[in-house]
């Protein structure tokens, strides 16, 4: 008797390392939350899609041995804590854009500089140049994994008048995106309003700002084509390009097997280029989706560009440098990549 209750003790100290370590034959199943509307099969945001695909991928490599569910619409938490529950291991996955980061760890604003990032292909080149090594090694060291590295330009929605030129800036209310992105915008003559994207219908509609400025997805997304007058795309020019990348908690990450894990950044450097296609293809339909709708459409030439590119250096830019040593250094290496 005494051999058998020995046993049973022993038996259930180790059943949890089992299961986390992935020897056992029992499915583990991941949470993945994100901010962004639940999509329809091959419709839809392709956010919500690329978590989707990720999860199904996820479960038909490991033959069930890791299972993914998805929580769109902030629906497992509210937007902004998703980074802090990855720290803590209390959230496996979020589709994050990277900036919200930045009360936690400041050197995360890099992700929505202004002006910064003006291409895919730049954005694309930082995963692999010392920019995004750095970038990866921090949020490592903060408890979490970049799985995903997606990039997405942006456009500006306006209710009244259209936002093109820093000097159009002046009077407006406008959601930026960033504190970086408020600094400029301020300095142009703006009142900045700090919400995340999914809260920018109801601060349009009840006039509580001006005009949004965000990725082309969540315009069309939370359907800001009803209620803004104004569009100007992000297509060919943007000063709007944010890191959104898929991240997971290093804490859940570690627990898993080695091959567990090698399938896990397989996968996710796979949905990669399905995310690029994505953004890109939002590019070109927002505008047709604000034009039939009646919105007047404009664009950025590389002179409005430059504008703003040069009150960026001055405020943003100049700002995040100054915080401190590191944020200098990444401001450093991200300006080095053409």
């Amino acid at each position: 008797m005494e051999m058998s209750r020995r046993n049973l003790l022993a038996s259930a100290v180790a059943a949890p390392f089992v299961l986390r370590t992935g020897f056992a034959s029992a499915a583990q199943t991941l949470k993945i939350s994100h901010q962004f509307p639940s999509s329809n099969g091959e419709s839809g945001d392709f956010r919500d899609r690329a978590c989707r695909k990720f999860a199904a991928e996820l479960e038909k490599r490991t033959n069930g041995e890791l299972n993914a569910q998805v929580f769109s619409d902030s629906s497992l938490m509210k937007t902004v804590p998703q980074f802090s529950a990855l720290r803590k291991g209390a959230l496996d996955f979020t589709f994050y854009p990277l900036s919200y980061a930045g009360g936690e760890v400041a050197e995360t604003n890099i992700g929505l500089m202004p002006c910064l990032v003006t291409s895919y292909e730049q954005g694309a080149a930082w995963k692999k140049a010392p920019i995004g090594q750095k970038l990866a090694q921090l949020l490592s060291d903060k408890g979490v994994v970049v799985v995903s590295w997606i990039w997405q330009s942006g456009g500006i929605a306006s209710r009244d008048k259209q936002l093109i030129t820093p000097a159009d800036a002046k009077g407006m209310k406008i959601r930026g995106g960033s504190r970086e992105f408020d600094m400029m915008l301020a300095q142009a003559g703006a009142a900045t309003l700090n919400i995340p994207s999914n809260e920018s219908y109801a601060a349009l509609q009840t006039g509580a700002c001006d005009s949004v400025i965000t990725s082309s997805t969540s315009l069309i997304s939370f359907r800001m084509e009803e209620i803004a007058k104004h569009l100007t795309s992000g297509r060919g020019h943007s000063i709007w390009f944010m890191l959104e990348p898929l991240l997971m908690s290093k804490q859940i990450f570690d627990s898993l097997t080695q091959k567990q894990r090698d399938t896990i950044m397989e996968i996710g450097g796979e949905l990669e280029a399905f995310g690029t296609q994505g953004a890109q293809a939002d590019d070109q339909r927002i505008e047709e989706v604000f034009s039939k709708a009646g919105a007047k459409i404009a664009m950025m030439d590389d002179a409005t560009l430059a504008q703003w590119r040069k009150l960026a250096e001055e405020t943003a830019w100049k700002d995040f440098a100054a915080r401190n040593s590191s944020c200098a250094d990444f401001l450093k290496l991200a300006q080095a990549v053409a």
